[in-house]
């Protein structure tokens, strides 16, 4: 595997808008970034007028044009080449005969040709024959979608054995970069960690920095679970709304306790009005970390006070949901306890024990199951079916990074509708 001397930081620009696309590359560019790639995105939106636009704002760089080409290999390396690329990359599961075509062209017209391996069957395997045809370099990518199921592409990576430069792309940040380049890689691609940051400059520093000092972190692999309550821990009730296409939000459920936030996996509870033996058992049943939630149906009489509350602390457990009443709740917000109601009232019932602990409830309207994640704020609560959980969390840190760099253009003068260029995007 050939290794470059100085690891290539490459940015991809997977966004819709060519003018914000060259202000990103120019910070991108301050931070240490080398080679600039026309996404995907970019091209579809303003097609070979985004290579061009490139090319004249950064005539001293190799730039890139992600056409994915699957089909007329000739014929879509000419336009590219001619619109200023120095690199186009076309699809590696295309067929043989557009490959070789591809190449031919890319001789004629003085550019070369990297080939990504994006949902390829057997990488490894792919990259060896497309080597043998003469491509210039194999970039080995998990796709967005591949990426918020957890997919990584070092251990393909790790499986090359081609005597051509290989780019990695796919998720990485400056402790992934770093691996990947230990691992063989010798150009790093990165996109949302850099274009999404509301500070692009200093994230292309860091990866910039991890990848020439090559210096690895020693904490320990965290779980799937564990990472996924880093990832919600970061987020806003309505980034996770909007990864789900605005699904998940509970109805008519507020925070107590203004300021808090619950995020954990629910300890599910059913009672019956005026029953509140279940609540509080479901507290022994809770590990640290579970938020408990809670079907009282009633808005009228409390399942849930003070005391309740203080024994959830005690427990660690990190918050409570109730589609219902609470009450105490002067006690409660001197605790500063994440709790979520549909009301508040002063008067309790009876611990009856009727009811049930970690069965399928309806709460706010949203089916909730034990095990799946909840999320609450001062927006309301979201539920997240465990089993799309870590793919919701990181859809909706790819959310909030997008809002990141937005806010971060309206500070700097621009409306909304300027930053978004909302007039372009109107139906017609």
């Amino acid at each position: 595997m050939v290794i470059f001397i100085k690891p290539i930081l490459q940015v991809a620009l997977d966004i819709l808008e060519v003018e914000r696309a060259i202000e990103i590359a120019k910070e991108a560019i301050d931070g240490g970034a080398d080679w600039i790639e026309a996404g995907t995105p970019l091209i579809k939106s303003e097609g070979m007028d985004a290579v061009r636009k490139l090319r004249s704002a950064f005539p001293g760089r190799v730039i890139l044009a992600d056409m994915k080409t699957v089909d007329t290999g000739a014929m879509e390396v000419e336009m590219a080449a001619k619109a200023g690329a120095d690199i186009v990359i076309l699809l590696g599961g295309a067929d043989d005969s557009t490959i070789q075509d591809a190449i031919r062209s890319a001789r004629k017209y003085g550019v070369k040709i990297m080939a990504d391996l994006i949902s390829a069957g057997n990488p490894a395997k792919r990259a060896k024959e497309l080597a043998e045809f003469g491509i210039d370099y194999i970039n080995i990518h998990v796709g967005i979608d591949q990426q918020m199921m957890g997919e990584d592409p070092l251990g393909t990576l790790k499986l090359l054995k081609v005597n051509v430069p290989v780019a990695v792309a796919g998720g990485l940040d400056a402790r992934s970069a770093a691996a990947a380049v230990l691992s063989g890689a010798s150009i790093i691609i990165i996109g949302g960690n850099i274009v999404r940051s509301s500070n692009v400059t200093a994230s292309a520093r860091a990866i910039r920095g991890s990848i020439d000092s090559l210096r690895l972190s020693s904490e320990p692999e965290k779980s799937i679970d564990e990472k996924t309550i880093d990832l919600l821990n970061l987020v806003s009730t309505p980034n996770i709304s909007d990864a789900m296409h605005r699904k998940g939000a509970m109805r008519d459920i507020r925070s107590i306790c203004p300021g808090t936030k619950a995020v954990g996996r629910a300890v599910t509870v059913q009672t019956f009005p005026g029953d509140w033996a279940k609540s509080v058992e479901a507290i022994n049943t809770a590990v640290p970390g579970d938020v408990i939630v809670i079907n009282n149906n009633s808005i009228h009489v409390a399942p849930w006070g003070e005391l309740a509350t203080l024994s959830s602390i005690n427990k660690g457990v990190a918050g409570v949901v109730i589609d219902g009443a609470v009450r105490d709740v002067d006690d409660i917000r001197r605790l500063n306890f994440p709790i979520f109601a549909t009301s508040i009232v002063p008067n309790a019932g009876e611990p009856k024990g009727f009811g049930e602990i970690n069965a399928e409830i309806q709460c706010g309207g949203q089916t909730v199951k034990p095990g799946d994640f909840i999320v609450g704020d001062d927006n309301g609560v979201v539920v997240i079916p465990r089993e799309r959980a870590y793919e919701i969390a990181r859809r909706a840190a790819e959310v909030e990074k997008n809002e990141r760099r937005i806010r971060d253009e309206i500070k700097r003068g621009k409306t909304l509708s300027e930053v978004l260029y909302l007039e372009k995007w109107e139906k017609k």
